[in-house]
């Protein structure tokens, strides 16, 4: 006797960054098939910026999204750099730190609190959620307009900088402004550490949970940082960051515009802010370890739903960290510009970068002109979406194991929650095409 079949269709997933869908075939209580279709339109930019000069590239990377704008302009001015033998001054580091924590600000405040809360309020959207959490829902968005302050201040507008430049800024963030931004910052702790009592209080469901191998760069002195030295895993393997393409294996798939990962093993793996967290969260102090204590009392554990509050975890860490980034910067002399000197050769860089969704890696080579002869870029979700469908894969086996009535409705509903909660960026991660033969 043939075992019934039925099909799980979500053709869109709402409340994530770009156009996808959910596609799972059950037959009887096993899952034969699930799918994380992403038809989004491609984007070919690293063909785009072939013949290029390293100049150009920036402004035509950083259009690739708007909420990563400022993510793709640090991995390819340091993949740049590299090539170009530039060293960084310290003020541009730390100025190009404070862009990335602003960065995160904005998008983990987006994330967090009107794409996923609203699953485990039990809301369809943050707007019915504002209407019994009109403070926290408010909160968010001056959270998120903070974010984009910080980007505006450091890259010269919220969306596409166009004050970072290879070697250095063309205008120096006043101290005065550094103070109030500062002040800002500061004065959101303490309603955000609000936020992270009420997370706190929330159930997390186990149905998502299975072993990970977790992936995320060894930050470059011993903090927590977005910024690396190395590629590691937690399994306790350390790679240099200059053989990526030696670690992460990118493959096509017939149901995706965008590239899927694996490790050099074959295994699925997953990169984002509970990677971070398993990690190098023993590196967090002051608030941000009283909001990891909160919400991980016993450490990180292998359920992907739980990269909801890692995430949140990493706002207050940015929050705070923002704080004393400005500190450190009012401590040194104002300038109007910085700049380092530099001359145009041939070379190849490589720029990882721990960007709100995970690692990002940006890699160039130059001829002795300065065009771009080759590029590649390896976006957070395209590393994540085979890790996706292994997850989903788990909750609808854990879910169809359960004692209770799993209609289709549930199922659907859960499915999203696991997507949501990887935080897709799909615009980032469309850049493959299947051409006829291939």
């Amino acid at each position: 006797m043939s075992q019934s079949a039925r099909s799980i269709v979500i053709p869109h997933l709402g409340r994530v960054e770009g156009h996808g869908g959910i596609f799972v075939k059950i037959v009887g209580n096993t899952v034969h098939e699930v799918n994380m279709d992403i038809f989004e339109g491609s984007r070919y930019y690293e063909a785009l910026l072939k013949g290029k000069h390293f100049l150009d590239v920036q402004g035509i990377i950083t259009r690739v999204c708007a909420i990563c704008s400022a993510n793709h302009t640090v991995a390819a001015l340091t993949a740049l750099e590299g090539a170009l033998g530039i060293t960084q001054s310290e003020r541009i580091h730390t100025l190009r730190g404070l862009l990335l924590l602003g960065a995160t600000i904005e998008s983990h405040a987006l994330h967090v609190f009107a794409l996923a809360l609203p699953d485990f309020l039990g809301f369809d959207s943050v707007i019915s959620m504002a209407s019994k959490y009109p403070g926290e829902v408010a909160f968010a968005l001056k959270l998120k307009q903070l974010g984009n302050r910080v980007q505006e201040l450091v890259g010269g507008r919220a969306i596409h900088p166009i004050n970072t430049l290879v070697g250095g800024f063309g205008k120096i963030p006043r101290h005065r402004d550094l103070k109030a931004l500062r002040d800002e910052l500061a004065a959101a702790l303490d309603p955000l550490m609000g936020t992270v009592d009420l997370v706190g209080s929330l159930p997390v469901p186990p149905w998502a949970a299975q072993p990970t191998v977790y992936v995320a760069l060894r930050p470059y002195e011993e903090a927590y940082r977005f910024r690396g030295v190395a590629i590691c895993t937690s399994r306790g393997e350390e790679f240099p960051i200059a053989s990526y393409r030696d670690v992460i294996r990118e493959f096509t798939v017939e149901h995706s515009h965008a590239k899927h990962s694996a490790l050099a093993s074959g295994e699925t793996y997953m990169v984002g802010s509970l990677a971070r967290l398993k990690l190098w969260g023993h590196y967090l102090g002051g608030r941000a370890r009283e909001a990891f204590d909160r919400l991980f009392p016993g450490g990180v554990v292998d359920n992907v739903l739980l990269n909801n509050w890692a995430q949140l975890v990493e706002l207050v860490h940015s929050v705070e960290h923002g704080v004393e980034v400005c500190d450190e910067l009012l401590g040194m002399p104002e300038v109007p510009r910085e700049m380092v000197e530099y001359e145009v050769r041939a070379g190849r860089g490589v720029g990882a970068i721990e960007v709100p969704r995970g690692t990002l890696f940006h890699e160039y080579e130059l001829d002795g002109d300065g065009r771009v002869l080759s590029a590649n870029v390896i976006t957070p979700t395209a590393q994540n979406l085979a890790n996706v469908e292994r997850d989903m894969r788990a909750a609808v086996e854990n879910l169809l194991a359960s004692s209770e009535p799993m209609e289709d409705a549930r199922l659907k509903l859960n499915l999203e929650m696991v997507a949501r909660a990887y935080d897709p960026c799909i615009s980032c991660s469309v850049h493959v095409t299947r051409l006829a033969g291939e």
